[in-house]
């Protein structure tokens, strides 16, 4: 009987997408809804609000990396994995639309450009935009990933991709996991190297933007870059 209960409960959460999509749901019942394509038969209301419990937020969950999940009782491997996946594809879905030619004006420009490259993110992560003389992007390269402090970043590999793209101008990308989007002196001093690095090879760095949880700081913008 209570697994007819169960069934019932999940046809008609099921039912109520398909016909209204997610605009109508609760956090719980959007968690459990993703949550009965990796637990079959499971109570996945009682799982939802374990997650909320522990992570605070529907946003908190998603955030989630898979170690964090797994310690979740119930939260088997598929349902860690299945969770974090939605993230990251929603991530990927979203970088998918930023279109190689796309002209950057401005740091704005830019900035919004980048932004899907850190949304959804707990590890810093660095990424090297590449254009032409006219500011039209070429392609967009992560560095590197999971470094705590500065933005990680190898002259070497930089000026691998620089020369593989016959970019003219680049512009550098890192996020801060603590959320506050103000460089630090170890920022300012990496700019400073990659820049002088650029220079030599007739490379321009346009800027350096460095993402927190909602926003953006454009290092040229403000004054750093007039004392390189």
């Amino acid at each position: 009987m209570m697994e007819n209960v169960h069934q019932g409960h999940r046809a008609r959460l099921k039912e109520k997408y398909a016909a209204h999509g997610l605009e109508s749901f609760t956090d719980i019942e959007a968690l459990e809804l993703l949550l009965f394509f990796a637990i079959p038969r499971a109570n996945t209301n009682e799982l939802a609000h374990a997650l909320l419990d522990r992570f605070h937020s529907f946003r908190g969950v998603m955030e989630a990396d898979l170690s964090a999940l797994r310690e979740v009782p119930g939260i088997g491997e598929n349902a860690a994995t299945l969770l974090r996946l939605v993230t990251d594809l929603n991530s990927r879905y979203q970088r998918a639309g930023s279109i190689r030619g796309q002209q950057i004006r401005s740091n704005d420009d830019a900035g919004k450009f980048l932004l899907p490259q850190f949304q959804y993110r707990n590890e810093e992560r660095s990424v090297l935009l590449s254009m032409d003389t006219a500011g039209r992007v070429i392609d967009c390269q992560v560095l590197d990933e999971g470094t705590s402090s500065a933005v990680g970043v190898a002259a070497r590999k930089i000026a691998d991709i620089v020369l593989h793209n016959k970019a003219a101008r680049v512009i550098l990308a890192h996020n801060h996991v603590s959320g506050i989007a103000l460089p630090s002196a170890a920022d300012v001093e990496t700019t400073a190297k990659v820049y002088r690095m650029l220079q030599m090879i007739g490379v321009e760095l346009v800027d350096h933007i460095i993402f927190g949880e909602d926003d953006f700081v454009s290092m040229r913008a403000s004054g750093h870059f007039d004392r390189f």
